[in-house]
């Protein structure tokens, strides 16, 4: 689910360096470490309502394979029916005081494009998309699971409509939040109310929450890079992110067989995407 400040953010600058390509019966931008480095695992990075193409999601896979040698990949969950990137500049043009002249089209362009998206990506339609990405792979390609979880560690960034604590209390595996204190979603005293879960869980679904001062709603994907703080506190909820990933690589022991992914014997990892 989606809320008005999903709507808002910077698009970054880069070139995205891997491939797209189809995987498992979805698009997918896919890429791995460079120099030849030997990949570790497999991130699955569940973008947020600018999808898979969003050049910020891909640019941010680049940096998770870089930073802790994995392959990730960045599937095309919600079959071309992302909102277009165009929303950010429109969203930040019908907030903006002045120009109300304007503002009567920028609400129908914001519209146009959100009502299809709501009614297209609703949660009857989109919400097990972890659970259906891989037990598509295991059907359509053969993998081999041996007995054991599907996905066994995830990282989460600012989500949003979250239940506390109904939803947090429901975890099973460990899971990371980095949450920003302006985060008009949770706030300060709900993120301690969550690390307050997750932390007394067994240590088999023990989690973690970083609070991230003077950050808002979607700081660690669609944050303004050109403010210095902005900039060093995303790099900081990545670093977290691989820290996480590192730290449970070690605990595994399922391996992920599967020749469509061309890497055999690999862990798998699930990031849950920022929203």
């Amino acid at each position: 689910m989606s809320c008005p400040e999903c709507f808002r953010g910077a698009v970054h600058a880069g070139e995205p360096r891997g491939q797209a390509m189809r995987l498992h019966g979805l698009n997918a931008y896919v890429t791995e470490p460079t120099g030849g480095r030997q990949v570790k695992g497999i991130i699955v990075i569940i973008p947020d309502i600018f999808g898979w193409e969003f050049i910020n999601s891909r640019i941010l896979a680049d940096h998770y394979a870089d930073k802790g040698d994995y392959k990730v990949i960045l599937p095309d969950f919600m079959h071309g029916q992302a909102i277009p990137v165009w929303m950010l500049e429109t969203m930040r043009a019908l907030i903006a005081p002045g120009n109300y002249l304007s503002k009567p089209y920028q609400l129908i362009c914001v519209m146009w494009a959100f009502i299809p998206f709501m009614i297209r990506n609703r949660f009857s339609t989109s919400f097990p998309a972890v659970k259906g990405y891989f037990e598509q792979l295991r059907q359509n390609e053969g993998t081999i699971l041996p007995i054991g979880p599907l996905i066994d560690a995830a990282f989460t960034g600012h989500p949003s409509w979250v239940g506390i604590p109904g939803d947090i209390e429901k975890l099973t595996l460990p899971v990371s939040f980095a949450l920003g204190d302006l985060d008009n979603h949770i706030s300060p005293d709900q993120a301690e109310q969550i690390r307050a879960i997750v932390e007394a869980k067994p240590e088999s679904a023990k989690g973690e929450v970083i609070l991230y001062e003077n950050c808002a709603h979607g700081f660690a994907v669609r944050g303004d890079l050109k403010s210095l703080e902005v900039a060093s506190q995303a790099a900081k909820a990545e670093d977290q992110c691989i820290a996480w990933f590192n730290k449970h690589f070690k605990r595994i022991d399922i391996i992920v067989q599967s020749p469509s992914v061309e890497s055999d014997n690999t862990y798998l990892r699930c990031h849950l995407g920022e929203k």
